[in-house]
Order: structure tokens, then sequence, then C-alpha cells
């Protein structure tokens, strides 16, 4: 008689559940130095996928850094999605401006595109602060998720822009960047996400996608992050300055600032389609083990 395979469900059901409740709280609670270099490791990984696919890293940072604080219980679990965010959006600064840098060195970064979005991600960014603030964990955690499946179906797949589609006037590039500002700010992932497939929606090419997104990542982080401290934290801990957690801020900044360049060095050695299905993929990722937390949590 043939032996039943385990159920797939089941297997990684138990395989979450021993790395959540088990492995991490373990090693994390042991030394706090441990978890700055953690957050230095997870710096360098986010930073080098910045530099690769113009992200700023918000998309690794952020259910990173709430898988953390959830295992760990470092933080209230009603702050820690928000801090997540608030920590996401301070270090992307500095991974947003050592990628765009060494995009700026290359002469990838489309000037033009750029000013048309700036002024209204800003403002979109702002918002998105007083947003978060106001929005139940669970319900935001599924609005992420749902748009990051969504955009990996169309970046995994073969779908290609109508060749004369063109990113359109004042109006409709204000309109466009003040979702995208909105939405980044929200998630605490800098506008990549969805600024570079935006882009390669109006037929930009990836590598001039991937730049200019780098860039606008800095403003639109300065103004998520300036948002959430603007809005007066209801969680008083000596860990945080404002929402932002200061040792992981540290530990991924210093990470990120060094990964950031060797993902533009090999971003310009691969293909464009190449990009959009390691895009694609990552999303997907990021966004089951997000849909597998709210539902399962």
């Amino acid at each position: 008689m043939r032996r039943r395979r385990p159920d797939l469900f089941i297997v990684i059901h138990l395989y979450c559940v021993y790395i959540d409740r088990t492995f991490i709280p373990t090693v994390l609670q042991l030394d706090p130095v441990f978890f700055i270099l953690l957050c230095l490791l997870l710096g360098l990984f986010s930073g080098f996928l910045g530099g690769l696919l113009g992200i700023g890293g918000g998309v690794i940072i952020v259910p990173a850094l709430y898988l953390l604080y959830d295992t760990t219980s470092r933080f209230d679990s009603n702050f820690i999605l928000i801090i997540a965010i608030a920590t996401s959006l301070s270090c992307i600064i500095f991974t947003s401006a050592s990628a765009s840098y060494a995009q700026y060195k290359k002469g990838m970064v489309q000037w033009l595109i750029a000013r048309k979005l700036l002024p209204s991600l800003l403002v979109g960014s702002m918002l998105s602060g007083i947003l978060v603030s106001s929005l139940d964990p669970s319900i935001l955690k599924i609005i992420i998720a749902s748009f990051l499946a969504a955009v990996a179906l169309v970046m995994i797949s073969s779908w290609q822009p109508k060749p004369e589609r063109r990113l359109p006037g004042i109006a409709g590039s204000s309109l466009l960047g003040a979702g995208a500002g909105i939405a980044s700010g929200s998630a605490g992932i800098a506008g990549g996400n969805i600024i570079v497939p935006t882009l390669i929606f109006f037929n930009v090419q990836p590598h001039y996608a991937t730049a200019t997104s780098s860039f606008l990542g800095i403003p639109i982080a300065m103004s998520g992050a300036l948002g959430y401290f603007l809005v007066s934290p209801e969680l008083v801990d000596p860990n945080l300055f404002g929402y932002v957690d200061k040792s992981a801020f540290i530990g991924i900044v210093l990470g990120a600032i060094s990964g950031a360049p060797l993902g533009v060095r090999i971003a310009h050695r691969a293909s464009p389609q190449l990009l959009k299905k390691i895009f694609g993929i990552m999303l997907s990722v990021v966004s089951f083990r997000m849909f597998y937390d709210t539902l399962t949590g």
C-alpha cells in the first residue's frame, strides 16, 4: 500500500510555526547585538535588491521587521506594523540615495519623467502617514499583499505594453504620482514596486525605470517618514524615535549603503525580461508571506 504524501500546506505551516515561534525568538533574545547584526544583513540584502530592481528595499524590510517584532515581542503587537513601515521608510532614504548615485554616474536616471511625477508623489507620500495611523493593521496588510500579488502576476507573465503607449500629460502624471505616493508610503516601500511597473506599462525600458525609481525613492521616503513624525506616537519606548526603531535603522542603513551599488552593477548586465521576472518572483513570495500571517495570525 502506497504511503500518502503529507499535505504541502501542512508542511509549510509547520515550518513557519517552527521558524516563527521557536528558532527566531530563541536566537534573537540572547543578545541585542545579534539583532543589529541581523538587521545589517537585512540591509545588505534589501540594498542589493534596491540597486538591482529600483525598489528601495522596503518590500523586504517591512515584512522582515514585522516578522522579527512579532516573534520576539520587541514592541506592543498593536504597533509593530506601523513601526516596521516607519523604520523602513527612514532606511530607504539612504538605500535609494546609494542606488540612485550609482545610477546617476551611469547616466540612467530619466530626469524629465522624474520632474513630472515628483510633486504629486511627495503630496501622496505625506498623506500616507496619517492614513496608516488610522487604519486597522489587518486591513492594511491585506490591501498591500493583494496589490503586490497583482503586480507579481503581471511581471512574471509575458505581458507587453502596447508600443504606442506613453506617459500622460501633467494632469494624468499628477494623478499617477499621488496614487503611487499614498500607496507606497502606506506600505513603507518608497514607491519602487509601483513606479517601476507603472513606467514599464508606459514603455519605459526596465533599466531606465529602475534608475528613475531609485532617485524618486529618496524624496518619497523622506516625505513619508516625515508624515510618521508629524503623527504623535501612542507608544513610548526608549528603542524608538517617533515610530522608528533606532537599532534596526542603524543596522539596515549600514548594510544597505554597501549592498545597493553592487545591485546596480549587476542590473546593468542583466536582460530587461530577466529583471521583470526576478521582480515578480520576489513580490509573489512577500505577498504570500503577508497573506499567511494575516490569515493564520
